[in-house]
């Protein structure tokens, strides 16, 4: 069981939230054409280490929250709201 901080409703269990996605990529431009887009859904990184995701508290508040986690050791290092500047450690 894994431990989420979410920032309206506290700690809870990981089993309230649902992994969202890679929260560092920005999405394209529609100016810049279809193989940008292409890049954005198919072409992406698979990190290992720190990494800071996308996880919503569907089973909580629903609000989206940022998460800054170790991919191999599933250690939280921080959370924030959706418009919060998250670095993971070492970046």
């Amino acid at each position: 069981m894994h431990l989420i901080e979410c920032p309206w409703c506290g700690v809870r269990d990981q089993a309230e939230f649902s992994y969202r996605g890679d929260a560092s990529v920005r999405r394209p431009d529609a100016a810049e054409g279809p193989q940008a887009v292409f890049e954005y859904v198919y072409m992406r990184e698979n990190p290992m280490g720190w990494h800071v995701e996308w996880w919503h508290h569907g089973a909580g508040c629903r609000q989206w929250v940022k998460v800054v986690r170790n991919t191999l050791t599933h250690q939280i290092a921080a959370t924030g709201k959706a418009g919060d500047e998250l670095e993971a450690p070492g970046q």
